[in-house]
């Protein structure tokens, strides 16, 4: 009787001392306010990544300093997409969203987002 509480008690300063789950204890993604505008191109992104071969895929052109290159993105209305490009007017809290066509990024614009990047 005296092994088992030995045990128990054993096991309970075992998982009293380890730390809380990373997923519960930090937020999962975070969120900023940025001004998004769209552009539609097919060829090469900073990344390497072609729009040619893939010229449905959702991605968009960051500032590295701001959000890395590589990071998952969720912009409301245009849905989750990666970060796999550069531009020479991205500067700050500017993203640029791609598109297929001219007449999709026209439809953009340009508007103000609150976008969740999610960890890498």
């Amino acid at each position: 009787m005296k092994k088992i509480i030995l045990l128990l008690t054993l096991i309970t300063l075992v998982f009293s001392s380890m730390p809380v789950n990373e997923a519960v204890a930090k937020s999962k993604y975070k969120k900023i306010s940025v001004s998004a505008t769209a552009y539609n191109e097919l060829g090469r992104t900073a990344t390497g990544f072609d729009y040619r071969k893939h010229p449905t895929a959702k991605a968009i052109a960051v500032d590295p300093r701001v959000i890395p290159l590589g990071s998952k993105v969720y912009v409301p209305g245009y849905g989750y997409a990666i970060a796999r490009d550069v531009g020479g007017r991205i500067k700050g809290k500017i993203i640029d969203v791609h598109f297929k066509t001219r007449k999709q990024a026209i439809k953009w614009g340009r508007k103000k987002v609150k976008i969740r990047i999610y960890r890498k």
